[in-house]
């Protein structure tokens, strides 16, 4: 006879009180942390010193590194006594500035700047290749002592920056009084929450976001804008644009001279946009299940009931993109046949190597923003923020601030960086589950990834892809983006594009000194690795867009009459003007 089964214990009415007693405690320290977990450094930093202290031939190997960088150093410092010229014992990689002045050639200065360049060196060999340390805690090791370096550069302080020096010097000291007019300006601006000092060149529906339109639908999270046609004839099969959320969606309608939208619309094609609403606390339960319904898939309604298209054009954006991937394999398991193709901006589906945004993602990390989000509902687009900077803190970070405050020159602000002001917030379900389903377990890619409570695969789909990476992307790297090879049988296009996350998006025709590789992969045809792909490929001076265009007008139909504004039959008359109202919600 089988035992009784033990009773279970009584719901413990301290549960409640703890959970909110840490969450409360972890969301201080994120606070104060700008929502990095310290926690992840630490165990980063543990990992790696325990592993190097057991490793006696790596720190052999280092102490022999570091003994001919002494030896590189000093023979340097010898000929540059005699020779001005000499020939530097260690060039700057390709995207560091910092010391191009001509003045960092004199010394001592140029004696700082090279022993800077092989502390550097040396560091990143230290922090790389100990034998048992986690890939992902030698990435973070790495970052940190990169992040300490770019700090103490000698480019940050006046004592020891020649270039610096100079400019003070011609502008008897101006530079440094412009320099704390711009800090105070940039604090007031901070403390009263108002956006980047120059901003307000850039008026969303004045300035940038201005092609004609009408929002047709509205939800709770999105406003569907259909565009004025601008050719008498256009395609049959409309384009449907998938933004990411995490900010908004003009940035392919920025100014009309790179808008993508305009230049959709001068190649014959009806456009429509979702526009993402800016979500509050209200919203701390939408889940990625609800963005996928509210979003591609409403749209998808509208779009067709508005044109009378069989199949449309789908067109996602970094994580629009992927939600895009995630509504194509789930319509293909249950057999809806409405996407003529499917296009890929900057989209990650496979996220084992996520790039070094991945630095931010471990049970840790995400346990410290699931704090921050816990108290408010959502996370903020200036705590989100903190990280991207970080990923380029030599750029985005020490250079402004030696430019802006010690230099005194404020860069001219442009249409992409007002956009890339313009944050939104996510909600606390929808980040939380994107981050742990996606970024932590790589569901999506290893096929445990639930639509409907069933899971999808991206080998369903068949329509045929273009997928575009960039070739200095920090958020959604390259190499990343084009493992969609490796997830389903469709035919692809695969286009790599000069240019980061955002400006190698919005790349268009006659923009100066752009350039794309492209190659196609037939459906079930082989897929090449990353560096295999770009040795095949064929490269081209100019913008993909052309090349895109081409692409989608090779899959569409003979030109038609366009379609009328809306459909008030289907409940889907005009609302009001575009650029809607979502996107002006602060």
């Amino acid at each position: 006879m089988n035992a009784p089964l033990p009773a279970q214990d009584a719901p413990d009415p301290l549960d409640g009180i703890a959970d909110t007693l840490d969450r409360a405690a972890m969301a201080t320290m994120a606070q104060m942390t700008r929502g990095l977990s310290p926690l992840t450094l630490a165990l980063a930093g543990v990992d790696w010193a325990l592993h190097l202290a057991a490793a006696p031939g790596k720190q052999l190997q280092l102490e022999a590194k570091f003994a001919r960088k002494i030896a590189r150093l000093a023979d340097f410092a010898v000929r540059s006594l005699s020779d001005e010229a000499a020939a530097p014992a260690i060039e700057p990689l390709p995207q560091d500035h910092r010391f191009d002045d001509p003045a960092w050639e004199k010394p001592p200065f140029n004696l700082l700047a090279q022993s800077f360049l092989l502390t550097q060196q040396w560091w990143h060999a230290a922090t790389t290749g100990v034998a048992g340390v986690s890939r992902h805690h030698e990435a973070v090791a790495e970052f940190t002592a990169r992040q300490i370096l770019d700090m103490i550069a000698p480019s940050n302080f006046i004592a020891t920056n020649p270039a610096l020096q100079k400019k003070i010097i011609q502008t008897n000291g101006k530079c440094l009084v412009d320099g704390l007019r711009n800090l105070a300006e940039d604090l007031q601006h901070t403390v009263r929450g108002l956006p980047p000092v120059g901003t307000d060149a850039f008026q969303v529906g004045e300035d940038v976001a201005t092609a004609p339109g009408k929002v047709v639908y509205r939800n709770r999270l999105i406003e569907l804008i259909q565009y004025a046609p601008t050719t008498d004839q256009v395609r049959p099969e409309p384009i449907l644009i998938v933004p990411a959320w995490i900010m908004k969606y003009y940035i392919l309608d920025l100014s009309p001279e790179n808008s993508l939208v305009k230049w959709l619309t001068g190649q014959g094609f009806t456009v429509f946009m979702i526009s993402w609403r800016n979500p509050g606390s209200s919203d701390r339960d939408l889940g990625m299940d609800d963005y996928r319904a509210l979003g591609p898939m409403a749209a998808l309604d509208a779009v067709t009931q508005i044109t009378g298209a069989p199949a449309v054009h789908s067109v996602g954006y970094c994580l629009g993109g992927t939600l895009l991937a995630i509504t194509a394999a789930a319509m293909a398991r249950d057999k809806d046949d409405r996407l003529a193709s499917l296009t890929l901006f900057a989209t990650q589906t496979e996220f084992s190597e996520a790039g070094e945004l991945g630095l931010f993602i471990d049970e840790a990390q995400i346990n410290v923003l699931e704090s921050m989000m816990w108290s408010r509902g959502y996370l903020d687009s200036s705590q989100m923020g903190g990280a991207f900077q970080l990923l380029r803190s030599n750029d985005l970070v020490w250079s402004r601030i030696l430019g802006t405050y010690l230099m005194g020159e404020r860069p001219a602000m442009n249409d992409l960086m007002a956009w890339n002001a313009d944050g939104t917030r996510l909600p606390y379900a929808m980040h939380s589950q994107y981050l742990r389903m996606l970024f932590l377990n790589d569901g999506l890619a290893e096929g445990h990834y639930k639509v409907d409570d069933r899971a999808v695969s991206l080998t369903a789909i068949r329509k045929p892809m273009f997928v575009v990476g960039t070739e200095r992307d920090h958020v959604a790297p390259w190499r990343s983006v084009h493992k969609i090879h490796w997830l389903t049988g469709a035919p692809i296009t695969f286009a790599l594009a000069s240019g980061g996350h955002n400006a190698g998006i919005v790349s268009e025709p006659g923009h100066p000194r752009r350039h794309y590789c492209l190659l196609d992969r037939e459906k079930d045809g082989p897929a090449l690795a990353p560096d295999d792909w770009l040795a095949s490929a064929e490269h081209h001076d100019g913008s993909w867009w052309t090349a895109w265009g081409n692409w989608l007008a090779d899959r569409s139909g003979d030109p038609v009459s366009p379609p009328p504004m809306g459909a008030p039959e289907h409940g889907l008359a005009p609302i009001c003007d575009a650029p809607g109202t979502y996107v002006f919600q602060v």
